[in-house]
C-alpha cells in the first residue's frame, strides 16, 4: 500500500481515538438504558439517542444521520454497516453505490466514472444481493458492463437517492434474510408515510456539468407525504429526474498474442521446421529471434471514443392503511425508465493476424513487443468499427405487505411482490470501414502511440470489406431477388433485450418466548424467476467495396482534445468520425437481410425457489443474537440452442434445447453478540451461505467474435457457489457519535465457478467465410476452490467545533485452488487488498462541507479476450460538497466528483501489458432544495 493512504489513515485514526477520548472526558457517562435499546424496540430516529435525553439537544443534520446510523449498527444482533439519510432528499451521495463504498470491506468499479455495482468483502457484484424491502428486484441493464446480462445484482445507479431513508449491509446473515449472497446483503429501506410528518415536501432543481463531455444538464425531484390526524392512513408520492452526458475515450488492447510462448504471429516455420521471420528483411533490437519468439505481443491496439446519454426518471408511490389498532397494510409501487443511448467508434490495428508478414522492425523489452512498425497491407491494417446503440432501461416492482403485531409482542407479517426489468441493445448499428495504411506502434505501462502512414481523416483512405461470400443468417441463405446473395458484409443491426421478471410471496412470523431464547421466528417464501434473452438480426451487405468518401454521408473527423490525457497518443487519436446518422443511413441505402430471431443467441432460465426458515433470538444480561437455519430448494430450466460447425455442414442452424436441475440445501446461521458494558460490544458469527450462478453461465449456446477469434459458452449443469463464512468483531463507543471497530473475516468457498479455455477450436467464421481453426473457447464449471480472509479497521467522530471525521481502512486477500489439473483459478474479481476511506465534515449553523477520498489497490476484474487477466490499477477518488440552509425551508447544495480526474487504467497481469486506460472527466453539480 502507498505511504501517504496509510499516514493519512492512521493520522485519521488516531484522531479519532484521541477527541473521541476528549469529548467523552466533557460529557456525563450514558447509561444502558439511554443508549441500547432492546432488540424488539426500533431504533431511535437520529437525535433521540442519549445525548438528547440527557441534555435534550437534538443532533439533526449530517452528525444526527451518522449518530442513527451507528445506532442501527450497535444494536443488530448481526454485523451490520448502515446509512442513513439526513433528511428526505438529503442522502449523502448523489449515487447509491457511492455511498456504499465508504462502508469498510465495500468497493465498487468506476470503468465509466460512475459507481453502478458492489463487491462486498472481496466478492463479485454478482455473487451479492440488494433487497428492496426486504425482498429481491428484478434487474436488467444497458449492456456495458461485465455483469450484463447474467448478474443477480442491481444497477445502483438507476436507484434514485432521494427515494432511500437508510442502507443496511449484512455482512453476517441471519436466517430470516433471504439467501443468495457470498460477500453481504445490501437492504434498501424506503420511506413510508405513516412514518413521515403530515405533509412532508421535498422539491429540488440542479444542474450537473461534465467538464471531459462538455455539456450539462438538469436534475430534479421532488417528494410528497400526507397522513391524516388518526395515522391510520397515508399516502407518498415521489419523482425524480436525472441527466447526464458522458464522454469517455482511452485505449484498448484486445489481449496478446503468444502471451504463453508458443510462438510468435510475426514467424512462421519453414520447410526445414526452422523458426523463422514471416518478413525476413524485419529488424529486430533488444533480443534474438529465439526471444522473439517467446515475446508477447498486442493482439490488438484500439483508439476507444465512446460518448453515452445516461437519462433516468423514477417515481414511486405508497399508500398505508390501519384498518385496526395492530394492523397496517402497505402497498408500494416503483416505475423506473432509464435511456443509456450511448455511440463508441473504435479505430483498432490487429498487428499480428492482419499485418505479421510485412513487419518492418520490432523491439523487445522485458518479453514484450513494446515497438514495432509494418509497411502497407495486402488486405486491412486497421479498421473502425462504429456502433450506435439504443438502450433504454425499465424497471417495474409492486409490493404488497400486511403487518400485524400483538400485545404480547407476537408478530404476523405477509408480503406479495412482482417486478419486471427490460434492457439491452434495441438495437445496435454495426458499420465497419478498413484501412490498408502502413503504421508503427509504441507501448508502454501507461501510455500507447500508433501513427499511420498517410491520412487517417480523409474518407477515401477507407474501403469496405471487400470479401465476397455467400452469406448467411443463422445457417440460413440470405435471399435477395429469389436468388442466394454473394456479397461482403459490412455490418447490421443487432437486438439483444433482456427482460427479468421476479414473483414472491411469503409470511414471517414472531412468538414471543420466556427465558434464555425471547422469540421465535418462522417463515417461507416462494420465488417465481424467468430471465430470458432475446435475440434478433440483420445483417447487411455490400457487393462492391466502396471508399469512406463513396458512401454518400456526411463525414467528421474525431475532436482534437479527445484523447488528451488518457496515455494515448499519435495520428491514430484522428481519425474518421461518421455522425450516429451516418452510420444509420449506410445501413440503410446497403443491401440488407430480412430480420430473423437468432435462436443461436436467445435464451431464457426459469427458477423457482421454495425456502423456510426457523430462527431463535436469544438474550440474557450483556449476551444475545440468535441462531437458526435455511432450507431451501432450488429448481432450474435453462433454455438455449447449440450451433456445432462440421467441415460436411460448415454453417449449421441452431438447435434449440433443454436442460433441467434442481438442488436442496440447508443453511444454518449463528450470530452471537457479547456487550461487555455500553460502550464495548463483542461480535461473533458463523454462517453457510450459497450463491447461484448468473443466468447466462446456465445457458449452454456458443456465442464468438469473428474478429479475436474469442467464444464462449454456458453450463446448464452448474451448482451454486457454497461458502462457510465467520466473522469476529470488536466495537468501542467511547461517545455519542463515536466509535472504534475491528472486524475480522473469513470466507471458505467451495463449488467457485471458474473459466476452462480450449484453444484451437474449429468454428464458421461469418467474416471470411471459412471454417477456421483458431477459435479460443471459454465455458464456467465447478471447480474452485477459494479463502477470502479481511481485516477492517473503521472509526469515527465527532471533534470540536463543528468537526468530525470517519475513517475506515480494509486489509482482504484470498487464496485460490482448482480440482481441474489444466485451469488456473485466478484472484477473485473486484478484491483490492487495500482500501482506505477518509471523509471528513464540518457542520455548524446553517453551512455543513465534506470531503470524501476513497483509495483502492490492484483488483483482478475479469478474463478478458484470448485468455487475458485483466487487472485494474490502483485507483484514487477525491469528492466534495457543500450546503447552506438559506432558512428552515431552502437549501444550496453544491457537489463535484472525481477532483482528481483520475485515470481508470488496466493491464493484462502484469504492468508492462496494458490493456486499457480512459479518461471519464470531473463532474460538478450545483441544486437548490426546498422542504417542509
Amino acid at each position: 500500500m502507498r505511504l501517504r493512504e496509510m499516514t493519512l489513515l492512521s493520522t485519521s485514526l488516531a484522531g479519532i481515538l484521541g477527541f473521541a477520548g476528549s469529548a467523552q472526558a466533557q460529557q456525563a457517562p450514558a447509561t444502558q438504558s439511554d443508549t441500547t435499546p432492546t432488540q424488539e424496540t426500533a431504533p431511535q430516529p437520529a437525535g433521540q439517542g442519549a445525548d438528547a435525553d440527557q441534555s435534550d439537544i437534538v443532533v439533526t443534520g449530517l452528525r444526527g444521520s451518522l449518530r442513527e446510523a451507528l445506532e442501527i449498527k450497535r444494536n443488530a444482533n448481526a454485523v451490520v454497516d448502515a446509512i442513513s439519510s439526513e433528511d428526505i432528499g438529503k442522502f449523502p451521495d448523489r449515487n447509491v453505490a457511492e455511498s456504499l463504498s465508504h462502508i469498510p470491506g465495500v468497493s465498487i468499479d468506476r470503468r465509466f466514472g460512475e459507481g453502478e455495482k458492489v463487491a462486498i468483502l472481496g466478492t463479485d457484484p454478482a455473487l451479492n444481493r440488494m433487497l428492496l424491502d426486504g425482498h429481491g428486484l428484478a434487474s436488467a441493464d444497458w449492456g456495458g458492463n461485465d455483469n450484463d446480462p447474467s448478474s443477480r445484482t442491481f444497477n445502483y445507479s438507476l436507484l434514485a437517492p432521494e427515494l432511500v431513508d437508510r442502507l443496511e449491509v449484512y455482512k453476517s446473515p441471519e436466517a430470516r434474510i433471504e439467501e443468495g449472497s457470498l460477500g453481504g446483503t445490501v437492504i434498501v429501506r424506503t420511506r413510508r408515510p405513516l412514518e413521515l410528518k403530515a405533509n412532508s415536501i421535498f422539491a429540488s432543481g440542479g444542474y450537473s456539468y461534465n467538464d471531459r463531455a462538455e455539456k450539462g444538464s438538469f436534475r430534479g425531484s421532488g417528494l410528497y407525504s400526507w397522513k391524516n390526524e388518526a395515522e391510520t392512513f397515508g399516502v407518498l408520492v415521489a419523482a425524480t429526474y436525472d441527466k447526464q452526458n458522458l464522454v469517455r475515450s482511452g485505449v484498448e488492447f484486445f489481449g496478446y498474442d503468444n502471451a504463453d510462448g508458443s510462438g510468435s504471429p510475426f514467424m512462421t516455420t519453414n520447410a526445414a521446421g526452422e523458426r523463422v521471420l514471416k518478413n525476413p528483411n524485419a529488424v529486430i533490437t533488444g533480443g534474438t529471434l529465439a526471444d522473439l519468439d517467446k515475446a508477447a505481443s498486442p493482439f490488438g491496439i484500439n483508439y476507444a471514443y465512446f460518448q453515452q446519454k445516461r437519462e433516468r426518471a423514477s417515481i414511486a408511490g405508497t399508500v398505508q392503511l390501519r384498518p385496526a389498532e395492530k394492523l397496517t397494510l402497505t402497498l408500494s409501487g416503483l416505475h423506473i425508465d432509464g435511456n443509456y443511448n450511448n455511440y463508441s467508434q473504435s479505430m483498432y490495428t490487429i498487428p499480428g493476424a492482419w499485418t505479421g508478414d510485412v513487419l518492418q522492425s520490432a523491439t523487445i523489452s522485458n518479453g514484450v513487443v513494446t515497438d514495432a512498425s509494418f509497411g502497407a497491407s495486402n488486405g486491412a491494417s486497421a479498421q473502425l468499427d462504429t456502433l450506435v446503440r439504443r438502450t433504454k432501461l425499465k424497471t417495474d416492482n409492486v409490493n404488497f405487505f400486511a403487518d400485524w403485531e400483538g400485545d404480547d409482542g407476537s408478530k404476523l407479517s405477509f408480503a406479495a411482490g412482482w417486478s419486471k426489468a427490460k434492457g439491452g441493445r434495441n438495437p445496435e448499428y454495426l458499420f465497419n470501414v478498413q484501412t490498408a495504411a502502413p503504421f508503427s506502434y509504441s507501448i508502454s505501462p501507461t501510455s500507447a502511440e500508433v501513427n499511420f502512414g498517410g491520412d487517417i481523416t480523409n474518407p477515401a483512405s477507407y474501403f469496405t470489406n471487400p470479401n465476397n461470400n455467400p452469406a448467411t443468417i443463422e445457417g440460413n441463405p440470405v435471399i435477395v431477388n429469389g436468388a442466394p446473395l454473394v456479397a461482403a458484409q459490412i455490418g447490421g443491426l443487432d437486438y439483444s433485450v433482456t427482460t427479468d421478471k421476479d414473483a414472491f410471496a411469503g409470511f414471517d412470523g414472531t412468538v414471543p418466548l420466556g427465558g434464555f431464547f425471547t422469540q421465535l421466528l418462522i417463515g417461507a417464501r416462494f420465488t417465481d424467476h424467468v430471465n430470458r434473452v432475446d435475440a434478433r438480426g440483420v445483417n447487411t451487405y455490400l457487393q462492391q467495396s466502396l471508399l469512406g468518401s463513396e458512401l454518400g454521408v456526411d463525414a467528421l473527423v474525431t475532436p482534437d482534445d479527445v484523447f488528451s490525457g488518457t496515455g494515448g497518443s499519435g495520428n491514430a487519436t484522428r481519425y474518421l468520425n461518421l455522425p450516429e446518422q451516418s452510420v444509420i443511413d449506410v445501413l440503410a441505402n446497403a443491401i440488407n437481410s430480412p430480420l430473423v430471431d437468432k435462436i443461436g443467441a436467445s435464451t431464457r432460465v426459469k427458477e423457482r425457489v421454495a425456502a423456510s426458515y426457523v430462527q431463535l433470538n436469544f438474550e440474557q444480561g450483556g449476551l444475545r443474537g440468535n441462531v437458526g437455519g435455511r432450507l431451501v430448494y432450488t429448481k432450474n430450466v435453462s433454455y438455449y440452442a447449440l450451433t456445432l460447425p462440421t467441415p460436411a455442414d460448415p454453417n449449421p442452424r441452431p438447435v434449440p434445447t433443454s436442460t433441467s436441475t434442481d438442488y436442496l440445501k440447508f443453511l444454518p446461521a449463528l450470530n452471537v453478540a457479547y456487550e461487555v458494558n455500553p460502550k464495548l460490544i463483542f461480535r461473533g458469527a458463523v454462517a453457510k451461505v450459497i450463491s447461484r450462478p448468473r443466468y447466462q453461465d446456465l445457458a449452454a449456446s456458443i456465442t464468438q467474435n469473428d474478429v479475436t477469434y474469442d467464444a464462449g459458452g454456458g453450463n446448464p449443469f452448474l451448482k451454486p457457489y457454497e461458502s462457510t463464512n465467520f466473522e469476529v468483531t470488536a466495537e468501542y463507543y467511547p461517545a455519542p457519535g463515536a466509535l472504534l471497530s475491528l472486524e475480522l473475516y473469513r470466507r471458505e468457498i467451495s463449488n467457485y465457478i471458474i473459466t476452462t479455455r480450449q484453444e484451437g477450436v474449429t468454428l464458421y467464421n461469418s467474416l471470411t467465410g471459412q471454417l477456421e481453426s483458431r477459435y479460443s473457447v471459454s465455458r464456467p464449471v465447478n471447480g474452485g476452490k477459494a479463502k477470502v480472509n479481511g481485516i477492517l479497521i473503521n472509526g469515527q467522530a465527532e471533534l470540536w467545533g463543528g468537526f468530525g471525521i470517519q475513517a475506515n481502512y480494509a486489509y482482504q486477500d484470498s487464496s485460490t485452488s482448482t480440482t481441474l489439473d489444466t485451469t488456473e483459478i485466478l484472484n477473485l474479481p473486484y478484491l483490492s487488498k487495500h482500501t482506505v476511506n477518509i471523509i471528513p465534515y464540518f457542520e455548524k449553523g446553517p453551512f455543513q462541507a465534506r470531503v470524501s477520498y476513497n483509495y483502492r489497490s490492484s483488483y483482478f476484474r475479469t478474463i478478458g479476450r484470448l485468455g487475458s487477466q485483466e487487472m485494474v490499477a490502483p485507483y484514487h477518488q477525491l469528492d466534495a460538497s457543500a450546503a447552506l440552509k438559506l432558512n428552515d425551508n431552502v437549501t444550496l447544495t453544491v457537489q463535484a466528483q472525481n477532483l482528481l480526474d483520475e485515470k481508470y487504467l488496466q493491464y493484462s497481469g502484469t504492468r508492462d501489458r496494458p490493456s486499457a486506460f480512459y479518461k471519464n472527466g470531473r463532474t460538478f453539480v450545483g441544486s437548490i432544495s426546498f422542504r417542509m
